[in-house]
């Protein structure tokens, strides 16, 4: 793949030089502070003005407010590579950030702004990044690329839905549902070429042998097939055929991650945390097939999904794209890795909060604290890099991803 077109230093702003340093770095702070807040809300110590439920409005920000952020730095710097075109970058890019933010503005003070003003101005953000990233793949005819900005536009469908839901039903249900299917669809197809990718050539360099399999007929069938669960999850979540459904394709997908040699990359973190925010895809749908018996709470396998899936591949992408395309040494500094630890203490006390409700509120608090470490241990690590000229040139691994 062609590597992202440099800019001469006069030309831009650096934190608006490529979309994954602002998105990257407000996206992280956000993350943290978001579930700071929500801490009190959900003790009752707090109350937000907002048209949502408190626990609407927790889903909302985590599913089409944080996320898409990440989505969208992602894309924006994914995209010149596949393309060779030059970034959206300087005012353009500056005006995506700031309808973000007055998003979350919109949708926290709700009740003042109006539920229609608060969905227009939210729902405005991800239609904006689905025309720009379409623009760009369409001019640059990587056609093949095109699903990534379909999975943008469901995610779009799936935030209006949530407005609309939670305005006329007084709470959201199958919008969520649609939401986190969208978000496991796109870590199954994202992260079943990058981690491969990124898997294969550390192994190559350091730790020759068993090489990963690469994308193909498998993996195609596992996402198609997870598409078809996902979809038959939103709609009927409970019953024996859907925990048959999700209990299969869970075990699929651990079959997948296995063929990727990830037990073979224990030496560098920055690779091995990709395989380990993976496997959160397979227990997601794992718990979510024991929900559907009736063995566990729903929002165990919820949380495996966004907290795990989401949440640590988020976190393993933003930092290894940080280093990659600001000319950084491709490793887990000792402060990544610590990051990388809050994160998975968070996902497993989160998931462990909603098995063993007797320890629930220790454990709850235990996975706030954690998860707000990590992402703001990420905006005060990164910060520097993301704000400051690179130090060298994009490692060519990363820009061929």
């Amino acid at each position: 793949m062609i590597p992202i077109p440099r800019l001469r230093l006069r030309d831009r702003w650096t934190l608006l030089s490529s979309g994954f340093r602002p998105f990257f770095l407000l996206g992280s702070i956000y993350a943290g502070l978001a579930i700071l807040i929500w801490l009190p809300v959900f003790t009752g110590e707090l109350d937000l003005t907002t048209t949502f439920t408190p626990c609407d409005w927790h889903v909302h920000e985590m599913l089409y407010g944080y996320l898409p952020a990440v989505i969208t730095g992602f894309l924006f710097t994914a995209i010149p590579n596949w393309t060779g075109r030059l970034p959206i970058r300087g005012t353009p890019l500056l005006g995506l950030v700031v309808l973000w933010l007055a998003g979350r503005v919109c949708v926290t003070f709700s009740a003042e702004t109006g539920w229609l003003a608060a969905m227009l101005v939210d729902a405005s953000f991800l239609l904006l990044v689905a025309a720009a990233a379409a623009r760009e793949i369409i001019a640059g005819r990587k056609w093949n690329n095109l699903n990534v900005v379909v999975l943008v536009l469901l995610l779009l469908a799936g935030n209006i839905a949530f407005h609309l839901e939670a305005h006329f039903h007084g709470a959201a249900d199958i919008s969520i549902r649609i939401g986190i299917a969208i978000v496991v669809m796109l870590i199954s197809l994202i992260g079943g070429r990058i981690i491969p990718s990124f898997t294969r050539n550390w192994l190559a360099r350091e730790n020759p042998g068993r090489l990963p399999a690469p994308f193909g007929r498998f993996d195609m069938m596992v996402v198609a097939t997870s598409a078809l669960v996902l979809l038959f999850w939103v709609v009927w979540p409970n019953g024996a055929a859907t925990a048959v459904a999700l209990g299969l394709i869970g075990c699929l997908h651990l079959v997948r991650l296995g063929r990727w040699a990830g037990g073979r990359t224990w030496r560098e973190r920055l690779v091995l945390i990709l395989h380990i925010g993976y496997a959160f895809v397979p227990i997601g749908f794992l718990l979510n097939a024991a929900s559907a018996f009736g063995l566990v709470p729903a929002s165990a396998g919820i949380h495996a999904w966004m907290a795990g899936a989401a949440g640590v591949m988020t976190l393993a992408v933003m930092t290894r794209a940080t280093l990659g395309h600001t000319g950084q040494k491709l490793t887990a500094s000792a402060s990544t890795q610590a990051i990388y630890a809050a994160a998975i203490v968070a996902v497993v006390a989160r998931i462990c909060a909603v098995i063993e409700p007797v320890y629930g509120v220790p454990l709850l608090h235990l996975a706030a604290f954690a998860w707000a470490a990590a992402f703001v241990g990420f905006a005060i690590s990164f910060g520097p890099v993301l704000i400051s000229y690179e130090k060298g040139r994009p490692n060519k691994q990363e820009a061929a991803a």
